[in-house]
């Protein structure tokens, strides 16, 4: 098939089973490896050739290099030292299916380049309605269904994009913007919300931040009076994101009060759950869903808390009509009888870009091979060990907790008028850990996201013992 033997499929089984065993032998040193990358910017480069080969290498030089070059550049995500930003897992059954998926090299932009990749894709997101306890209008054999997106911004773009489709009466796409559209969200809400407006062309200074309360949640008093203000001004309330876990502290807006304003003003209701709708898995931690049923969008990241590799957002919509308005386009070289029939979906219309991987492979290996009790297990336990870190915190008259943690987030400082003693101790954490920060209310605190796949109870152990002996005073 090739002349060079190092192409072959032989050589596929030979390499591919020393990249396996080096994931593996990656996996067991990860409790040894600090969490950072010592390097300074340019350091990689330089150990980098100025002109690529004319010649072909052996593949197991490109291994080398992954010791050499690459493993000394790193954050080490999968570290169960990390505790910045959110988790970014992967698992196994998630790392084989990828695999797969690559070389099975499937462009899944139509149900007919690939029947598999779309029907599967829509399966398993229909699984994953029922295993989150989410409205039955989600569902593909509704009138909504669900489509895996990159990321939680793709499908807030999206979401957005189909609201101001409806808003419009469908004539956005042909005309332009004509009205003064405004949409809202909490002033805990990611910066997604904000680029999308840009991106979608209505702009930020028509995107209002909305106060939130003392658990970092979204005031709906405060949004329905600017709201209203808005309306009485000549602008057109037309979208809202609410927040199910909020980037600095994992606030939970009020889905019910927020959904019943949106209804009253016929505004579009999207739901960001990125990292923490994983937890809707177990039935006890759906109290954040209270009110889903009246939202139109909802989004949660696998790639977060459900130990599937990046990228994978589960994106659903109650109305598909909306979303296929904003989104459709059919140039003469995709027409086909299946999709000309109506009767299959295809997802180049769900999204932004044309083409598509097969992302639903590693999901649908991971909900099969954990099952949705061993997910539920290994939740419960993230969940249980965060608990437990922040009652020892609270317990120390020189810290203090922003607030009890609703999950796996919890945000705390140093007990002090001024912020220096706080960044201090975070200084001397992360020399051995990874973690991140939040300014809440002028304050400065040090968040700890407890959700890797590698972390147990004796690194958040260490973690609090690092936090006592580094506090002074």
């Amino acid at each position: 098939m090739h002349g060079d033997p190092n192409l072959s499929p032989e050589a596929l089984e030979r390499d591919g089973a020393a990249v396996l065993a080096w994931i593996a032998s990656y996996f067991r040193s990860l409790e040894s490896l600090p969490v950072r990358s010592a390097l300074r910017p340019g350091d990689v480069r330089s150990m980098l050739p100025d002109r690529a080969p004319e010649h072909p290498e052996p593949f197991a030089r490109c291994l080398e290099d992954m010791d050499r070059v690459v493993l000394p550049g790193l954050t080490h995500w999968q570290s169960p030292r990390f505790f910045g930003y959110f988790p970014c897992n992967t698992s196994v059954p998630s790392i084989l299916g990828e695999l797969l998926a690559a070389g099975l090299a499937t462009q899944g932009m139509l149900w007919q380049t690939s029947p598999a990749c779309t029907e599967i894709e829509s399966h398993v997101l229909d699984w994953l309605v029922h295993l989150l306890g989410l409205p039955e209008a989600f569902l593909s054999t509704s009138t909504g269904g669900g489509v895996i997106q990159d990321s939680a911004s793709s499908a807030t773009l999206c979401a957005l994009l189909a609201a101001r489709e409806r808003a419009s009466g469908f004539r956005t796409r042909e005309r332009g913007i004509d009205r003064p559209f405004v949409a809202y969200c909490s002033d805990q809400a990611h910066s997604s919300v904000e680029k999308a407006m840009a991106i979608a062309g209505i702009g930020t200074d028509h995107l209002r931040r909305i106060p939130t309360d003392a658990q970092c949640a979204m005031r709906p008093e405060p949004l329905a009076e600017r709201m209203a203000q808005d309306r009485a001004a000549g602008m057109e309330p037309f979208f809202v994101t609410a927040t199910i876990g909020t980037t600095a502290a994992n606030g939970m807006d009020p889905l019910t009060a927020i959904g019943r304003i949106c209804a009253r003003e016929g505004a579009w209701l999207h739901v960001d759950a990125a990292m923490s709708g994983t937890a809707a898995l177990c039935p006890e931690f759906r109290g954040m869903h209270e009110g889903i049923h009246l939202v139109d969008s909802y989004c949660f990241n696998p790639h977060k808390w459900m130990f599937t590799n990046f990228d994978c957002d589960c994106f659903w919509v109650r109305d598909r009509q909306a979303l296929l308005g904003a989104l459709s386009i059919l140039p003469e070289y995709l027409r086909n009888e299946a999709s000309e029939s109506g009767a299959v979906i295809d997802y180049r219309d769900w999204q932004i870009p044309l083409g598509r991987r097969f992302r639903a492979l590693k999901l649908w290996f991971v909900l099969r091979c954990y099952g949705a009790e061993g997910l539920r297990a290994r939740i419960r336990e993230h969940v249980a060990d965060t608990a437990w870190l922040a009652g020892r915190i609270a317990d120390d008259p020189r810290l203090e907790l922003l607030m009890p943690p609703p999950l796996n987030l919890l945000c705390f400082r140093v007990l002090d008028e001024d912020d220096a003693p706080t960044r201090r101790l975070l200084a001397d954490l992360d020399r051995v850990y990874f973690l991140t920060h939040a300014v809440i209310d002028g304050r400065f605190f040090i968040r700890v996201a407890a959700g890797g796949m590698w972390t147990e109870r004796h690194h958040l152990a260490s973690l609090l013992e690092a936090i006592r002996n580094g506090v002074t005073g």
